[in-house]
Formats: structure tokens, C-alpha cells, sequence
């Protein structure tokens, strides 16, 4: 595989012997990272909205209301498809120094491809979490979800 490399304005390529793809734990950082970040944000709208009542264990249903549903659901799924398409990385990822990429040029995403990886994390995870786990498996690091959206992470800077 050859695709420009990112970032670069001289033409340089990369290839398969060149490309570090993001492994298993460092991702699993970005992820905490993200997860963290995103709670930060979201956990205080909830109890200025909701109270802390919220979180008590007699809390029934599932979704405790349409604010819940925006927050809980639409915000990190708006969020991090903007990232991706924006920024070739979340936040978590930025900090670790990986991107998200097309697999084949090395381009930003589509939001058809973002879109696809987002809703591949769900697919990822039901069976056990094993299309995460292959993250750590597999000879270009992907994860079920990157192989459905045809994308890889690769790290940014060599260690």
C-alpha cells in the first residue's frame, strides 16, 4: 500500500514498511482519554437538567429523557464524527499523536467512512468486545469497525 503521507507538502509516500499503525493500548488510552473528557462534559448538563436523582438506582427506563438522549447519545456520535472528519483524530488521539486515516490513500475520512466506524464500534463490541480485541491481532491494527469503513490509525510521530 502507498498513500501520501500525512501532513507532507513534498509529494513524499509511505508504505507498509513505513506506516506505524496505532496498537491495541494506546488506543485503549485515546479511548480512556476521550471517555474522561466527554464525561467531563456531559455529566454536569446532566445533573444541572436532571439533578443528581439521575444517577440513583431507581432510576427507571432506560433514557431518562429527550436532554438524556441528546447528551448521552447524539452529542459523542456528533462529536467524534466531527473529529474525525476535521481533525483525522479525537482528542484522545490527537494527545497520543495517532490519526484515523483511509486505508488506501492515507486521505481524512468520508462521513460516509465515519459514519461507518462509529456505528462499527457497536458491532465491535456486542460479540464480547472481539472486534476491539483484534485491534491487537491483526497485521495493520484494525479493528472490526476500521475494517467496515476502510480506515487504520497510525501514529504521527515515530517514538
Amino acid at each position: 500500500m502507498r498513500f501520501a503521507k500525512a501532513g507532507s507538502n513534498r509529494g513524499e509516500s509511505m508504505t507498509d514498511e513505513t506506516i506505524e499503525y496505532g496498537g491495541f493500548w494506546i488506543r485503549v488510552g485515546a479511548s480512556l482519554i476521550d471517555t474522561l473528557l466527554m464525561l467531563c462534559i456531559i455529566v454536569p448538563l446532566l445533573i444541572a437538567i436532571y439533578g443528581w436523582s439521575y444517577f440513583a438506582p431507581a432510576q427507571t427506563g432506560f433514557i431518562a429523557g429527550i436532554a438524556d438522549f441528546l447528551l448521552s447519545y447524539i452529542l459523542p456520535a456528533v462529536a467524534v464524527i466531527l473529529f474525525w472528519m476535521y481533525r483525522q483524530a479525537t482528542p484522545g488521539k490527537m494527545m497520543l499523536k495517532l490519526k484515523v486515516v483511509d486505508a488506501k490513500t492515507g486521505g481524512p475520512l468520508t462521513l460516509g467512512q465515519s459514519i461507518i466506524r462509529y456505528i462499527g464500534y457497536y458491532v465491535s463490541s456486542i460479540p464480547l468486545c472481539i472486534g476491539l480485541i483484534w485491534v491487537g491481532l491483526d497485521a495493520r491494527k484494525q479493528g472490526w469497525h476500521d475494517k467496515m469503513a476502510g480506515t487504520v490509525v497510525i501514529r504521527t510521530r515515530k517514538r
